[in-house]
């Protein structure tokens, strides 16, 4: 039987669940939620979507995704294909480690994005040891939107969320938590249920809309790196790795190109060398204060 065509499209608010198949944990231990959560804010730096909401349970994922104009499919086979890796390679096995495809649905008001979130937040509350305290719980943005504890992956956004709530910080945290709790209700923890949705959620949010033009991130990148166009292209120059490792990084957030697309766009190279340049690149923009702020810089110049 065919798969049925995802809804997506470049402004909208996801809630994405992933579980894992049956007889496996999806996080064995600490650890591995933590890599999982390295991986996410990884992907975030290349595609520039915004977090709301977060919770890590041991055999599956509840995320709020703001895909901030790019694909919520690309986002999440970059994140659950790299932790299966990553997790088969740890833990010695083979073979699939999610159920299917991921679950995702989009959000189609601001009231139901706020029950979204206080539900999400809400499912530590199934372990007893944080049944009367789900805010103490590591793997959860709670603590974030609380005030008790800053976010210790930096992917979240919860001024969105929280405005909803008044201007008054603390007022709006005690609301929030009320919130949570009262999320334990059957008929509020319905409505987030998956099911197929025809509307979604535009607010007044700024999207970055990706149509730029490759032949701009070209003349860009060269520019920046002081290097002639054609010398892009060179596929064995170690003095180059950079500029095209920031080039592919532009072209994949920026552009929305398929590997495929970016291989031939830089001159036939095989997708593992893409792959390869990406890390680089992600690696260059984490760590490396001249290159922090090159999507920005780039849009910044180049945007209409």
């Amino acid at each position: 039987m065919p798969r049925i065509a995802r809804k997506k499209t470049c402004n909208a608010i996801f809630h994405v669940m992933c579980r894992s198949i049956t007889e496996i944990q999806l996080f064995k231990d600490d650890f591995d939620k933590k890599i999982y959560m390295n991986f996410i804010n990884k992907y975030q730096k290349l595609f520039k979507f915004r977090i709301f909401g977060y919770c890590l349970m041991d055999n599956h994922v509840h995320l709020i995704i703001d895909v901030n104009g790019s694909d919520i499919s690309k986002v999440m086979h970059g994140i659950n294909f790299s932790y299966a890796q990553y997790f088969n390679k740890r833990h010695k096995r083979h073979g699939h480690l999610f159920q299917d495809r991921f679950k995702s649905k989009m959000v189609q008001s601001e009231r139901y994005l706020l029950t979204l979130s206080a539900y999400v937040h809400n499912n530590p509350i199934d372990i007893q040891k944080y049944k009367k305290c789900p805010e103490q719980y590591e793997f959860s943005s709670l603590a974030t939107y609380l005030g008790l504890r800053k976010d210790p992956y930096l992917v979240i956004d919860i001024r969105f969320i929280m405005s909803f709530l008044g201007n008054y910080t603390k007022t709006a945290r005690k609301k929030y938590l009320k919130l949570v709790y009262k999320c334990d209700d059957i008929k509020l923890k319905q409505e987030v249920e998956f099911e197929n949705q025809e509307t979604e959620y535009r607010s007044e949010r700024k999207i970055l809309v990706r149509n730029f033009k490759i032949e701009d991130i070209i003349e860009f990148v060269s520019a920046k790196f002081f290097i002639s166009k054609i010398n892009i292209y060179m596929k064995n120059r170690r003095d180059i790795i950079e500029a095209r490792s920031i080039l592919t990084i532009l072209m994949r957030s920026l552009c929305n190109y398929k590997c495929s697309e970016i291989c031939s766009a830089l001159g036939n190279i095989t997708a593992a060398r893409v792959s390869r340049l990406s890390s680089i690149g992600i690696e260059l923009i984490r760590d490396n204060e001249g290159y922090r702020n090159i999507i920005e810089e780039f849009i910044g110049q180049y945007a209409t």
